[in-house]
């Protein structure tokens, strides 16, 4: 297997663990230091968005991505997807259509992503 395509699978993977809504599931693919650049435009920190998980405001029903672009530095890596992420805020429903670029890094031969921006995405 090549490399991106082992870094496609790895997002078809925390694509998986943020679906079982578990904070444990969802550590295995990010850095300590991770932070996500929203839609909203705020940045949040690794601490704020397990916190959000594990209190049960944030819960996650669908989370996909495709169209994938995966670009490799050496042992840095850019992918970029298109997807879909739904589920419930505070209760309420949400579903976004988004793009979402990573920023991964080789650590001891795994990859893990140190940061992470989505922007929202027209349909096709």
């Amino acid at each position: 297997m090549n490399e991106e395509q082992t870094l496609i699978d790895f997002a078809h993977a925390w694509d998986d663990a943020i679906l079982t809504n578990s904070t444990a599931e969802f550590e295995k693919f990010v850095s300590e230091d991770w932070v996500i650049v929203g839609t909203e435009g705020g940045i949040s920190p690794k601490t704020d968005y397990l916190q959000r998980v594990g209190s049960g405001k944030l819960v996650h029903t669908r989370m996909d991505s495709g169209s994938f672009r995966v670009k490799i530095y050496g042992d840095s890596a850019v992918i970029t997807s298109r997807g879909t992420s739904a589920g419930t805020w505070l209760g309420e429903a949400f579903s976004l259509y988004e793009w979402s670029t990573s920023v991964c890094r080789r650590v001891n031969g795994q990859w893990v992503c140190v940061l992470t921006m989505l922007t929202p995405a027209k349909e096709d």
